[in-house]
């Protein structure tokens, strides 16, 4: 020990300084893959029954509890009111992001990939891709032929919960596609295990335990194939990954479940405020129609009951008359914690706007544009990743088919995906931007017309009108000199 270590050692005994012991926090985890995809699950699909028995189960194992999982006290009434919002979030992102898909070009084979396109419904299948991957976290396409059904291959999308990824080193091997079947009056998983090198099939009862598929003739046709062509078919979808499941995607819900819970208890709220603030009548007995034979006043709910009765006053000079109150709501409060909230469930996700929120109708195209931001960039991240997986699609379903026709995919497919813009800027905007460019000589007249028209026109269209306004402006296009090599005169020969 050196001389420093002494002093030190020394001066930590004489201070009284111990070292400090670890902390060791041991935190359960909730929720596994599947609970958590059937959560969203629930959210998406937006029945508010759903809801309250899958929180009130939930709740009885947490600390803090959901307005969802809430049960009223004795003899209270307690009217829960589902929104919707997580619903209308994934439809809206799904058509922004969906309904711009202009087409698919490709370098080869044009014809077979439209009719593989036709058969499947791609555009179709693209939107259901979109929506469940936003909604549950990732899936996947599956790659599959049945004669029975099509000549060609067929293409399904399997959501995250049908479908388990097996990674080697952060690399994709495997893809698990699950199909529930019921064999003689019991459910079991049918586990379609799809890889590089072969596909091959495994059943499981509803324990989990692997049994023996040769047991039933109904899967008797599911035999192991060799996939000599070495692809994998099928391919995955993820729009962000997920820090919590190693391997799996994040839902666009994510993060955002006890704000959507809070949304909906704003929203019960106010309209019990609404039901409870409404104009109250007070009637004497005397005044109320009753039943003939039991002289019982009818009994009202608590929807269509506009007056309250009153027992009638027989004391010495009392007077039995109707009078009216009005209760007092707080407005104001309300609608405050409303907008709270709401911003809350949006927050990163999608603009208010694009939902149809709070948008003033004299706001001009700018104002309107920058309340689309955050849907522009949720769009972006989306299509980014939308054009690199159609075109692995595309590239898949081609080899697929060659497979099946025996032959091998053996040019390389350049696959082009298109889609247009979201929140464009106004004709008029983009010709007052456009025009100051070419006055300043940063542009020239081809990008312009190019900028202006981009797709809406053809090619043969868009240089008819560069000629047209380079005509108008005295700009006359002439050919190069060419070298005439047939005059000897010309190339200085002195002869």
């Amino acid at each position: 020990m050196s001389l420093n270590d002494k002093v030190r050692e020394k001066l930590r005994n004489y201070l009284g300084i111990t070292e400090p012991n670890g902390l060791s926090i041991n935190i359960e985890q909730l929720l596994d893959f599947e609970a958590e995809t059937f959560k969203n699950k629930l959210w998406m699909r937006g029945e508010g029954n759903e809801l309250e028995e899958f929180y009130s189960s939930v709740d009885a194992l947490r600390a803090d509890k959901h307005f969802w999982g809430a049960k009223p006290s004795n003899g209270a009434k307690l009217r829960k009111i589902h929104t919707g919002l997580p619903s209308l979030i994934v439809e809206k992102l799904t058509d922004v992001c969906t309904d711009d898909l202009l087409g698919i070009k490709l370098s080869e084979m044009q014809d077979k990939w439209d009719s593989i396109a036709k058969e499947n419904k791609f555009t179709e299948l693209i939107g259901e891709a979109v929506s469940f991957t936003l909604s549950l976290g990732d899936g996947a396409f599956k790659f599959s032929y049945d004669a029975t059904v099509s000549k060609l291959p067929i293409i399904e999308f399997f959501p995250a919960d049908r479908v388990d990824f097996e990674y080697n080193r952060g690399r994709l091997q495997a893809v698990i596609f699950k199909t529930e079947k019921l064999l003689g009056k019991k459910k079991y998983i049918l586990k379609e295990h799809y890889t590089k090198k072969c596909i091959t099939y495994t059943l499981e009862d509803a324990d989990g335990k692997e049994v023996d598929m040769t047991a039933f003739d109904e899967l008797a046709g599911l035999q192991p194939i060799e996939n000599k062509a070495e692809f994998l078919p099928a391919v995955p979808v993820m729009f962000r990954k997920s820090s919590k499941y190693k391997g799996r995607g994040k839902s666009v819900f994510s993060g955002k479940y006890d704000d959507f819970d809070s949304f909906d208890e704003v929203v019960s709220q106010l309209m019990l405020a609404v039901r409870k603030g409404q104009m109250r009548t007070y009637v004497p007995e005397a005044f109320i129609d009753k039943d003939p034979d039991t002289g019982i006043i009818y009994n009202f709910n608590d929807f269509d009951t506009d007056f309250i009765a009153l027992e009638q006053d027989v004391s010495e000079g009392a007077q039995n008359k109707i009078s009216t109150t009005q209760g007092e709501i707080q407005h104001e409060a309300l609608i405050a914690a409303y907008c709270t909230t709401l911003d809350l469930c949006l927050q990163g996700i999608i603009s208010p706007a694009t939902l149809g929120i709070d948008v003033k109708k004299l706001d001009n195209a700018e104002a309107q544009r920058e309340k689309e931001k955050t849907t522009l960039y949720t769009r972006n991240k989306i299509i980014n990743i939308l054009q690199e997986v159609i075109k692995e699609v595309v590239i898949t379903a081609l080899k697929f088919n060659a497979n099946l026709e025996g032959k091998k995919l053996e040019k390389e497919v350049d696959v082009t995906v298109s889609f247009g813009g979201y929140a464009n800027p106004s004709f008029e905007a983009q010709v007052e931007t456009v025009g100051k460019a070419v006055n300043h000589s940063i542009m020239s007249t081809e990008t312009a017309v190019d900028e202006l028209y981009g797709n809406d026109k053809d090619e043969d269209w868009k240089k008819d009108e560069v000629r047209r306004i380079k005509s108008e402006k005295g700009i006359i296009e002439m050919s190069e000199p060419a070298v005439n090599n047939d005059n000897p005169s010309f190339l200085g020969d002195n002869e």
